[in-house]
């Protein structure tokens, strides 16, 4: 019997598959095997976002192979309060992906596991990658397979990578959770308009994530047994482009309250914001972006001071800030419905004294004087 799931691996190979063919060469000057071989090695433990791995924001040696290990996990996933299930699609386990750091001249390798315990075929498109559908088109395994991809870090900055398995099974892939951040430092590290360094304290992924869920007949949000089960009514919701939940790090409330993020009083830090699939528009209530690279690209001279920056669908960009001040600070999408009523909303809690000459409650609140 044709089942389900062939049809769908069917489908996902002629869409990666196709596009190959037609694809057409581009002259390169390539190292060989073997000085790629003679490279020192690094291997590197993904952590989950909003943290991120341990690196140098400035490479004290030269060219490297930084080799990652990512195993993709499909799972049910709560996305709200109200214990509303997602069936999601993941790298390494969590909405979005890791974080990856590595520096511009380095080789990136990377093991991409499928286990079998998987239903879906899953591969991997690095917007940093160049060639093959950005890696895709090299890296599509089925469950119980796996694949290792190198690709060259030639441009300087932040850049999504998502699965792309073909057809109408690459957004459904990615809004269900299946994308991620890679960010290519300068090897001299970050610099300003004037090339002066800038370094950060502490480093925070927010990975925003738009999700459709289907309804039943009553309003209720629909639950299903699998993956293939729920795919027919999230295309239709999908098709509508009217999102049932905008939020940070794959659920609402996943960065607030115990989950918020810290910093203190002086503190720089850096804040790496992904949307894969639609525009949007963070804000740091009542801080700035110092330096922000809104489309994510070092080479660029960051921009200053802004008050709200602007986050393409399919990219990734970093804002600089040394908070000045203590308390909770909300990062949102200035969307407000999306961040009030949809959960595009994160906290920063930051420790330290107050300084009365940025800001001070002159007279407290009180009746109106009669004269």
């Amino acid at each position: 019997m044709f089942t389900r799931r062939q049809a769908l691996l069917g489908a996902a190979a002629a869409g990666v598959l196709a596009p190959v063919l037609t694809m057409p060469a581009r002259a390169t000057a390539p190292a060989s095997e073997a000085e790629i071989a003679a490279l020192p090695r690094r291997k590197v433990t993904l952590v989950a976002p909003p943290f991120v791995h341990a690196h140098e924001q400035v490479a004290s040696t030269g060219p490297a192979v930084i080799e990652f290990t990512m195993p993709i996990v499909e799972k049910p996933m709560v996305i709200d309060e109200d214990g509303t299930m997602l069936q999601g699609m993941t790298f390494n386990g969590s909405i979005p992906g890791p974080l990856m750091v590595v520096h511009e001249g380095d080789y990136v390798e990377l093991t991409l596991i499928n286990p079998e315990t998987n239903t879906m075929p899953h591969n991997i498109d690095f917007h940093a990658a160049t060639g093959g559908l950005g890696g895709g088109a090299l890296t599509l395994v089925n469950p119980g397979e796996q694949v290792k991809l190198r690709f060259k870090a030639t441009r300087t900055g932040t850049f999504v990578y998502h699965c792309a398995p073909g057809g109408p099974m690459i957004p459904w892939h990615v809004v269900s959770g299946m994308h991620g951040t890679i960010m290519i430092l300068p090897r001299d590290g970050l610099k300003n308009e004037k090339g002066e360094a800038l370094a950060y304290d502490r480093i925070y992924y927010i990975g925003e994530n738009e999700f459709y869920i289907p309804r039943d007949a009553d309003g209720n949000f629909k639950t299903y047994e699998s993956h293939g089960d729920s795919y027919a009514d999230t295309l239709e919701v999908m098709k509508g482009l009217v999102p049932t939940h905008v939020v940070f790090n794959g659920a609402k409330g996943a960065l607030t309250g115990d989950n918020a993020m810290t910093a203190n009083v002086g503190e720089t830090v850096l804040i790496v914001h992904s949307q894969a699939n639609r525009d949007t528009r963070p804000h740091l209530i009542g801080g700035h972006g110092d330096y922000v690279w809104e489309q994510g690209k070092f080479a660029n001279p960051p921009a200053k001071d802004l008050e709200t920056w602007f986050i393409r669908g399919g990219s990734a960009g970093a804002a600089l800030y040394t908070f000045r001040q203590p308390g909770i600070y909300a990062y949102v999408n200035h969307n407000l419905i999306e961040a009030v009523e949809l959960g595009a909303t994160a906290h920063f809690v930051v420790e330290g004294d107050w300084n009365d000459d940025l800001m001070k409650q002159v007279e407290a609140p009180g009746p109106i004087p009669l004269n």
